[in-house]
C-alpha cells in the first residue's frame, strides 16, 4: 500500500509539481490579480533570504510593502535586503535574525515584535528545514518538528493579536506536497520512535501544518488563514537536503519564482481573500488535502490531541523564559 500511494504521489507530481506543471496551470491566472498596490501594508516572511521566500519578499518589496525578513543568518540577510532593496526601489525592508530551531526565541521575538510594531497585516510562514539525523534544540524538541511545526505555531499565536488589529489581516504557511502521503500522527511528535526519516518526518510536519491551519481558520474568522504547496522547486535547500532529487529533476524544477506565486498571490491578491479561509492551494487554485482512498483523515479527536500537545509545549516554552518556570518540557 505504502509503495502505491508513494506511486501515485509521484506520478501526480511529475504531472503538477514540475515547471511543466506550472506552466499549464499559469494559463489560467488572471493577471491583474497579483497588479496591485501594497504600500501601507506590513507583511513578515520567513526564511526571506534565499529561495522561495526571497522572492516572495521581493515580490512584495517591488508592490511596495513593508517588508519584515525573519532570517537565521545575518550576513545572508543583509545581502538579500540590500539586493530587495536595490532591485525594487523599495527602502522599508527590515531584517530580523531569529533562529526557528530556537522555541524560546520565536516566543521571545513574537512578544518583542508586538511591543515594537503598531500593526502587521500578512505573515508567511515560510522558513522550514529537512534534517536527516535526529537531532534536538536546548528545549529538547526534535529539529524538524521543532522548526516545521513548532516554530510555526509559536510565531503565529504570538502575532495573531497584531494581525487582528490590521485590515484584512492573512497568515499564509508553505508546505509541501509530500503531506498528501502522511496521516496525521499524534503518538511520536518528537520522532524518537523507531526508524529515523527525515523526508517522511518533514511530510509529517507538513501535514501538522495543514491541519493548524485548518483548526486556526475555524478559531479566529476574522483572519484569513491558508496553506500552500510550491511544487518541486529549484532551491538552496532542496539541493542541500534532497541532492539526489535535485539532480534527478534537474531542469524539470521549478524557479523560486515559480514556487513563490501561489505565496504572492494568497499575500496580495483580493480575489484570494474572497476565498474560504484554511484551504490548501496549490498554483492559486483550492485542492484537496489527501490523495484517493482518503486514508490520511484524521478524526476530531485526533486533530484536538494533537493541538492539546502542541498548546502544552507552547507553554512550557513559554514559562522557560521565566526564570522560576520549569527546567525541561514534557515531550510528547
Amino acid at each position: 500500500m505504502s509503495l502505491y500511494r508513494n506511486t501515485i504521489w509521484f506520478l501526480n507530481g511529475i504531472r503538477h509539481y514540475t515547471r511543466k506543471g506550472y506552466e499549464a496551470a499559469s494559463r489560467d491566472f488572471e493577471p491583474q490579480d497579483t497588479d496591485v498596490s501594497v504600500v501601507g501594508r506590513s507583511f513578515m516572511v520567513t526564511g526571506a533570504n534565499s529561495g522561495i521566500g526571497k522572492a516572495t519578499a521581493m515580490a512584495i518589496a517591488k508592490k511596495g510593502g513593508r517588508v519584515h525578513m525573519v532570517c537565521r543568518n545575518k550576513d545572508k540577510a543583509e545581502e538579500a535586503k540590500e539586493e530587495i532593496i536595490h532591485e525594487s526601489g523599495n527602502t522599508e525592508v527590515y531584517v530580523h535574525i531569529v533562529d526557528l530551531s530556537e522555541s524560546r526565541r520565536v516566543w521571545q521575538f513574537a512578544e518583542a515584535f508586538k511591543k515594537q510594531y503598531s500593526c502587521l497585516h500578512v505573515l508567511v510562514n515560510n522558513a522550514g528545514c529537512m534534517v536527516h539525523k535526529r537531532e534536538v534544540n536546548d528545549e529538547r524538541l526534535e529539529k524538524n518538528f521543532a522548526i516545521n511545526t513548532m516554530g510555526t505555531y509559536l510565531l503565529t499565536e504570538g502575532l495573531i493579536p497584531l494581525l487582528q488589529k490590521s485590515r484584512d489581516p492573512r497568515v499564509i504557511t508553505v508546505s509541501s506536497g509530500g503531506m498528501l502521503v502522511q496521516k496525521l500522527q499524534i503518538d511520536d511528535l518528537q520522532s524518537d520512535k523507531g526508524y529515523f526519516d527525515g523526508v517522511m518526518v518533514y511530510a509529517q510536519n507538513k501535514r501538522q501544518q495543514v491541519v493548524l491551519t485548518e483548526q486556526w481558520a475555524k478559531e479566529y474568522p476574522d483572519i484569513h488563514f491558508s496553506v500552500m504547496h510550491p511544487g518541486w522547486v529549484d532551491t538552496p535547500a532542496v539541493s542541500t537536503s534532497m541532492p539526489q532529487f535535485h539532480s534527478m529533476m534537474g531542469d524539470r524544477l521549478r524557479t523560486a519564482e515559480q514556487g513563490a506565486d501561489t505565496v504572492v498571490w494568497l499575500a496580495l491578491s483580493r480575489a484570494a481573500g474572497r476565498t474560504q479561509s484554511g484551504q490548501f492551494f496549490q498554483d492559486r487554485t483550492p485542492v484537496s488535502t489527501h490523495l484517493p482512498l482518503a486514508w490520511t483523515r484524521s478524526s476530531t479527536v485526533e486533530v484536538l490531541t494533537f493541538i492539546g500537545h502542541l498548546e502544552i509545549l507552547a507553554k512550557a516554552v513559554q514559562s522557560l523564559s521565566d526564570p522560576l518556570g520549569p527546567s525541561s518540557l514534557q515531550l510528547v
